[in-house]
């Protein structure tokens, strides 16, 4: 996905590259640092705003007793709110905080980095931003994943864990560090295709959204990264929920009666979701995951335009000094 703040939109593909960039706002004059306080900015403001939300996701995919019924959306939100009031929706948003934010940090600057080089010059040029994205994601996993298995582990009902701390320290007391990184395979399986989607689709829509009208493309600039980043959001997370599902059912295994499974094999897990609830037991959580991905992109991406625009601007009132 194209990251440039572009108060004109950028024009077609098949027009000389210097056309395309008489309508452009370059930020590849920004500093590393900038990049990742930006990206850190995003990411925290993303998760906090939808993280009630994404705990309605994690308890509709957790696997409990098969004597339990399971709730669909609004069942789980009276549920939650019914036993633990509106701070059960809040519950492991410090743990996400410690993740999110050193997470994104990562993310959209090896993404920058990865653009910078790969796209050589053209900034309508897809396959970069895939590759870039898919780049960022592998190595922003490694950062979050811990963070976020404590952090559903928080999120389920009836958790035993106090909080952050609590929760670390009884699962390595108990089960090691691999419960950590159990479902890091997984995660970066279902982050690749993901980040590939997300940021072609978040390209491709601002880039249609900016050629209708690049006359307003100036005044609507936050609108246009709202709305593409929210369609780009929604696509992917849709897409990618069966391996969602994967990766909460290992993170949450042993815990307030989740099945264990014998390994950390995508296909064991899927097999063994698909032969217990069928296949509609893969995309359980679809709705609040694409409730969360929709709103969350558009709110990533904005935060983080604007926060490079804010350093853009910075960095050249210094200059003129």
């Amino acid at each position: 996905m194209e990251t440039e703040a572009t108060p004109r939109f950028n024009g077609p593909d098949i027009l000389p590259h210097e056309a395309a960039n008489d309508h452009e706002v370059s930020h590849d004059g920004l500093k590393f640092w900038q990049y990742m306080v930006a990206g850190s900015a995003a990411g925290l403001i993303e998760h906090t705003a939808m993280f009630p939300v994404d705990t309605l996701k994690t308890r509709m995919q957790a696997q409990y007793p098969p004597c339990r019924r399971r709730f669909g959306l609004r069942e789980t939100l009276r549920s939650v709110l019914r036993a633990q009031g509106v701070f059960g929706l809040y519950r492991g948003i410090n743990a996400m905080g410690l993740g999110a934010g050193p997470a994104h940090a990562v993310y959209f600057s090896v993404y920058e980095f990865s653009k910078k080089v790969l796209s050589r010059g053209n900034p309508n040029n897809p396959i970069a931003h895939a590759a870039s994205g898919v780049a960022a994601t592998i190595i922003s996993d490694a950062v979050f994943t811990p963070m976020d298995t404590v952090k559903q582990r928080l999120q389920l009902a009836k958790s035993p864990y106090k909080g952050v701390t609590d929760c670390v320290r009884k699962v390595v007391r108990q089960e090691g560090f691999r419960p950590f990184y159990v479902s890091y395979k997984t995660t970066v399986v279902m982050n690749a295709p993901f980040t590939a989607v997300h940021f072609a689709t978040y390209e491709a829509v601002k880039r249609g959204m900016m050629e209708l009208s690049p006359e307003n493309a100036s005044d609507e600039r936050l609108v246009v990264h709202a709305t593409a980043g929210a369609a780009a959001g929604a696509l992917a997370a849709v897409l990618t929920t069966p391996l969602d599902v994967v990766k909460t059912q290992l993170q949450c295994q042993g815990v307030c009666g989740c099945d264990r499974f014998s390994n950390s094999s995508i296909l064991t897990v899927i097999r063994t979701i698909a032969k217990r609830d069928g296949n509609a037991g893969l995309m359980r959580g679809w709705k609040p995951r694409m409730l969360f991905h929709a709103p969350a992109a558009a709110i990533c991406w904005s935060t983080y335009e604007a926060a490079k625009s804010f350093f853009q601007n910075s960095n050249d009132n210094k200059r003129t000094l």
